[in-house]
């Protein structure tokens, strides 16, 4: 697979990329649920999230988008758990993968690489593009942060596609972590080193790919 981000965006976003194979989609274990819980309360406690969501509204004033009216999903995710209610509870994939964005504060993509079709580039949505959202009608991508494949969009910062959604079939999954350009490049670096970790732990799955933004493009085999 070929990932690129567009140069235009490099200013604006820094990508990170993290795959896995060795998947088995399944409900929560005790253990995560445990551990999830007790992330929710330490958020709850500490409330004050330092600078890196205010970097990520930024980064999406800097692509023309209002980040109150289109939330990006750690903020949503956030907002929620400060609300007092808990993650949602989906499966252990796409839970670590709230799990990591709620901590870290940086949005997450999640995706089935098996219904990614050939490369992958991050650009600009252009005129008229959309997608048929997860549980939502049309998520229109005309100007946004976008990735998009050989078929044409499939996620964003915000939400992402029921075209690469992660459903039980799932084998193979890539996580995209949208850090804003103006972080730390150590922020990305531990947001996708606690993936890792928590898929690990949680999945059982395999690490097989790391892509880091900072070289052109990453060309490399799916898992």
């Amino acid at each position: 697979m070929q990932f690129t981000c567009d140069a235009g965006l490099a200013s604006i976003v820094r990508p990170g990329l993290i795959l896995f194979g060795g998947i088995h989609v399944a409900p929560r274990s005790a253990a995560m649920q445990a551990a999830i819980e007790r992330a929710e309360a330490a958020l709850r406690a500490a409330r004050d999230a330092g600078p890196v969501p205010q970097a990520v509204r930024t980064m999406y004033h800097r692509v023309g988008i209002d980040p109150t009216r289109t939330r990006p999903s750690s903020e949503a995710l956030w907002r929620r758990v400060l609300r007092g209610e808990p993650l949602p509870a989906i499966s252990n994939v796409v839970d670590v993968g709230n799990w990591c964005s709620v901590e870290s504060h940086l949005p997450f993509g999640l995706y089935d690489l098996d219904r990614v079709r050939g490369s992958v580039v991050l650009r600009r949505g252009r005129a008229g593009e959309s997608y048929a959202g997860i549980r939502k009608d049309l998520v229109n991508v005309e100007g946004r942060l976008t990735l998009a494949d050989d078929e044409g969009p499939f996620g964003n910062p915000t939400s992402d596609s029921a075209r690469t959604m992660v459903t039980a079939d799932a084998r193979s999954v890539m996580f995209v972590v949208f850090a804003p350009a103006s972080c730390d490049a150590r922020v990305l670096q531990d947001a996708l080193d606690l993936t890792a970790a928590r898929m690990g732990e949680f999945v059982g799955a395999v690490e097989t790919t790391r892509f880091v933004a900072g070289v052109e493009s990453y060309g490399g085999s799916r898992p």
